[in-house]
């Protein structure tokens, strides 16, 4: 009997340019909640990739003087180097350049030309180019596409249509039934007024974009970037209409699907429809999240605003980049980065009050505990207390309110913070050593809940922690180390 794999997707990041610090958000939000789940020893698919196709794509290769799959080959691998660098483990890389998913592709538009949802005809609208999407004069903000700024252009050519009209009931009908499919829920109302305002039929096709993937009774067409990069999430499980994989059954539906909220229309809306006109069950959950800005304008390439996720790391670390995405905002929504805020979040949180602790502790039991780390205390206030937050916080992780966990987390490294503080131990190993030995124990043992906690958010120094508190250790014999800082306290630059 098959395992029901916890499937986790992130978007596919067109490859119009190098990643930046917006794509590198999805990604590890997504590789911090597939850490979580394994730590539970559920298993997971965790799947990415990137978006190849399209005229955007084309028009670039060309202006470099290179073929298409050529760049597409060089900005896909620089991708999977940042995930990498970010320490991100995905099971599955998928492109769509990938021949088995050109053909599924090609499969899937075969199969919804002849069911009737997918009909030929004339499509006369506003396109932007850069979205490589249509759309309605309304929609437009001071007649340019709302989501680049840029003029759109008025673009006429024969088109096959999906028959997205056909499924707007199906659609409300789900969202009603399955209130969490769109979340987070502030963001879902929009999506099915959407659908409520009635939904159009729309161009899947285009006859002027040769990079692309062609309709094999038609090649003169090739199919819409959207459609093509839409179907990633089947298509990488093995869904193919001809030839179905066993492993479909072990990961569909997809459980949760990481978005920017730029495209939540599609995968709210497009992506759902399209699956029901398949009759394959639609995902559990789209996610659709915020972005992160700079002086308020949308992080991106195109307006030159954007700040490179390898900067930062550099200076800071990858863990410390990791914590700062989703400590700073609430995940869902907006939030403006600045290199002052994460230099503030670094040494007050990470530098301060987790790396100062840490410093402190294992320096103490270095030298007053007698070369041996403790077995569990059988009676300890703090660490009963710390253990019974853990539900609570692993409650926060799988409702994507990751800022609500670290907020938890840090509250227990607060109270270690403090009963340091209250207790002086340093003292106490004057005054009172038969009562500093279980104290150190019990800190020990608060701080492995703590490692235990971070570990998806900052893997590097949870192992680190790990290591040095004698986590995995089959003796309790194992000698306390004086450990260097975590987190290195950043100095502000002198004035010159």
């Amino acid at each position: 009997m098959n395992t029901k794999k916890y499937y986790i997707t992130t978007p596919l990041y067109y490859l119009n340019d190098k990643p930046h610090i917006g794509h590198a958000y999805t990604t590890i939000a997504a590789d911090i909640l597939a850490r979580h789940l394994r730590s539970k020893d559920i298993p997971v698919h965790f799947q990415t990739g990137t978006d190849e196709h399209g005229s955007n794509i084309e028009k670039i290769a060309k202006e470099k003087g290179v073929d298409p799959k050529a760049w597409c080959d060089e900005l896909s691998a620089d991708f999977r180097q940042l995930w990498k660098m970010l320490n991100i483990k995905y099971d599955y890389f998928i492109r769509t350049t990938d021949a088995s998913h050109e053909a599924a592709v090609q499969a899937v538009f075969e199969k919804l030309i002849k069911s009737g949802d997918i009909y030929l005809g004339s499509y006369d609208g506003l396109y932007c180019r850069s979205c490589e999407a249509f759309y309605d004069e309304g929609e437009l903000k001071e007649k340019n596409c709302p989501i680049h700024g840029r003029p759109v252009e008025q673009v006429s050519e024969e088109t096959y249509f999906f028959k997205l009209s056909k499924y707007e009931p199906a659609l409300l009908k789900h969202y009603e039934e399955h209130p969490d499919f769109l979340s987070p829920r502030y963001r879902a109302q929009e999506m099915i007024n959407f659908a409520k305002s009635g939904l159009k039929d729309f161009s899947v096709s285009r006859t002027k974009v040769s990079w692309g993937v062609p309709v094999r009774s038609n090649p003169k067409h090739t199919v819409y970037v959207w459609i093509d990069a839409l179907l990633n999430y089947a298509t990488g499980a093995g869904y193919n209409p001809e030839n179905v994989s066993p492993d479909f059954r072990t990961l569909w539906p997809a459980d949760v699907q990481l978005v920017g909220k730029e495209i939540f229309r599609f995968h709210g809306v497009i992506w759902p429809a399209m699956l029901m006109a398949l009759g394959v069950e639609l995902p559990r959950k789209v996610y659709a999240h915020g972005w992160w800005t700079i002086n308020g304008d949308k992080m991106s390439k195109s307006r030159g605003n954007f700040i490179r996720a390898e900067d930062v790391v550099k200076d800071y670390g990858v863990d410390a980049l990791r914590f700062f995405l989703f400590r700073e905002v609430t995940f869902g929504q907006d939030g403006d980065f600045s290199l002052e805020a994460f230099k503030r979040r670094y040494n007050a949180d990470l530098a301060n009050d987790l790396g100062n602790l840490f410093s402190r502790v294992m320096n103490m039991a270095a030298k007053y505990l007698d070369h041996r780390l403790p077995v569990k205390p059988e009676s300890s206030e703090t660490f009963r207390e710390l253990s019974s937050w853990t539900p609570a916080i692993h409650h926060s992780m799988e409702a994507l309110q990751f800022s609500e966990a670290l907020e938890k987390i840090w509250q227990g490294v607060g109270t270690l913070n403090r009963l340091v503080d209250t207790k002086k131990p340093w003292e106490m190993a004057k005054t009172s050593p038969e009562a500093l030995k279980p104290f150190l124990h019990e800190m020990i043992w608060c701080l492995r809940l703590i490692a235990g906690w971070i570990d998806p958010f900052m893997p590097d120094t949870a192992s680190r922690m790990h290591l040095q508190l004698g986590v995995g250790r089959t003796d309790d014999g194992t000698e306390p180390q004086k450990v260097p800082p975590l987190f290195p306290r950043k100095q502000d630059e002198k004035p010159k």
